[in-house]
């Protein structure tokens, strides 16, 4: 049995090696994308010239038997020449002794006169022709080649249906199972369309009192930028990437999927730590449910939770942060957004802007669950066997910021830190007339300066409350 010095020894081993992949990947994307994309391209260019290749030796091998088609033709003609297939009813043939169609004339076995071998003769080329050009059909449907569609080949047959009738007939009657229904998504179904914003001539700088180095404020209803600063400049969004994190999952599950657990394992206990990530707080193989996971992932931005979460939905997180990019790419944001994992952990190839930023926001606040989970100050997880009394985890920005003045309340938040990238906050604030608009500040100093910048712009641009009126018995006199 491994004693506990062993287990603490490969442990450790296993940690220092995640570290060096860590380091392996950075280099690979510092230099690989230039080798890789050399690769491609010879890859491709290998590619065409072997399907070319291929083509002219599909192409040969048609043309042969569209030749040797032909030359049976040929044949067939050469054979009703002579007036027959060639055995002859008198056995000359089975001898060896070839007749001609003169001989048989003259011995009557052919017809009874010239002028009806001559129709005869016109019919049999006829129907030699008529096969020949089916031959030629069939060849120019083979030349066409297999089409791969969805992993298998398959010959494009409906280009050329079947002159069968009653196969046609058949296949036309048979009738279309019914589909099964799809379960719905969390928080309902997935939007059609993506917020767009865009700026004005009233669109306004940040003021110099403000110090996060990236924003945006917009009015969420009209979609005009109220007030920007390097809104579409390339930044770290640290962990508002778990907007899209929630998003995303809720978008590929349904509400059956909330009370079943995913269980905390040792791959996702060490990458937290390798990472220095924040955590819920969970224990080592505590099965936890996928409701819990959500709140944990936004509320105290445990990176535990996310990839719990991505591993229950995708199966790996490698192939969640796949539908993560491809969610960006069906946003609009391909091009300026792109993420290599569901945390936030800083890394070259994990950006996006400030624009994108709130877009995304917009997106995961629209969708009812997700926006139930950004707006909750508190949440008490599941009791489980580790925690009896369940965890109390919090929403420290909603929390910090309710007694401020905004003109108004912050419904939702999400905030993210890296030491690359500084503070930032995602939050969707509302004024008194219930109006909604999105804040996103990025690259702050520290926490609370990020708090004072979402402060100051909510107080710019949401409409000041009417002083109320004075109570007539705190009126002198």
């Amino acid at each position: 049995m491994e004693t506990e010095e062993e287990r603490q020894a490969r442990r450790r081993a296993r940690l220092e090696e995640m570290k060096r992949e860590k380091r392996r990947r950075e280099l690979l994307y510092k230099w690989g994308i230039p080798v890789m994309a050399g690769m491609a391209i010879a890859v491709g260019i290998g590619i065409g010239f072997g399907a070319a290749a291929l083509t002219h030796n599909r192409q040969g091998g048609v043309l042969q038997e569209s030749q040797e088609a032909h030359r049976a033709g040929e044949d067939s003609e050469e054979k009703d020449d002579r007036g027959g297939d060639g055995t002859g009813e008198d056995g000359l043939k089975a001898d060896g002794i070839e007749t001609d169609s003169k001989d048989k004339d003259d011995r009557g076995g052919t017809g009874e006169d010239g002028e009806g071998d001559e129709d005869s003769l016109k019919a049999d080329r006829q129907k030699t022709q008529e096969a020949d050009s089916a031959q030629r059909r069939k060849a120019s449907h083979a030349a066409g080649g297999a089409v791969m569609a969805a992993g298998e080949a398959y010959a494009p047959r409906l280009r050329f249906p079947s002159q069968e009738p009653g196969q046609t007939e058949a296949a036309q009657q048979t009738a279309e199972p019914e589909p099964v229904p799809t379960p719905e998504p969390l928080g309902g179904a997935i939007p059609p369309q993506n917020a767009v914003f865009g700026m004005t001539e009233a669109t306004a700088g940040f003021s110099e009192t403000i110090l996060s180095e990236y924003g945006v404020f917009i009015d969420a209803q009209s979609g005009e930028i109220l007030a920007q600063k390097e809104a579409y400049t390339r930044m770290n969004p640290a962990s508002m990437t778990k907007m899209l994190t929630i998003l995303v999952a809720a978008e590929h599950l349904t509400a059956e999927d909330l009370e079943k657990t995913a269980t905390i394992t040792i791959d996702i206990t060490d990458y937290s730590y390798v990472n220095d990530c924040s955590n819920t707080g969970y224990a080592l193989d505590e099965e936890v449910t996928v409701r819990d996971l959500f709140y944990g992932t936004i509320l105290p931005s445990g990176a535990d939770s996310a990839l719990a979460l991505a591993i229950y939905v995708a199966g790996s997180h490698e192939a969640f942060v796949d539908l993560m990019n491809e969610k960006l790419v069906q946003m609009g944001l391909g091009e300026t957004s792109h993420f290599t994992n569901c945390v936030g952990v800083y890394d070259e190839a994990h950006y996006s802007t400030a624009y994108d930023m709130a877009v995304i926001l917009k997106a995961t606040v629209d969708n009812p669950f997700c926006r139930e989970v950004m707006a909750a100050h508190t949440y008490t997880t599941s009791l489980t066997e580790e925690h009896p009394e369940g965890l109390l985890i919090s929403n420290w920005f909603l929390r910090r910021i309710e007694d401020k003045d905004t003109h108004g309340e912050v419904l939702c938040a999400k905030t993210g830190y890296v030491d690359q990238a500084g503070s930032c906050a995602a939050s969707l604030g509302r004024d008194e007339e219930g109006k909604e608009y999105l804040c996103v500040t990025a690259g702050s100093n520290s926490t609370w300066t990020c708090i004072y910048d979402q402060v100051e712009l909510y107080q710019t641009f949401l409409p000041a409350p009417e002083s109320a009126p004075e109570d007539a018995s705190d009126a002198p006199g």
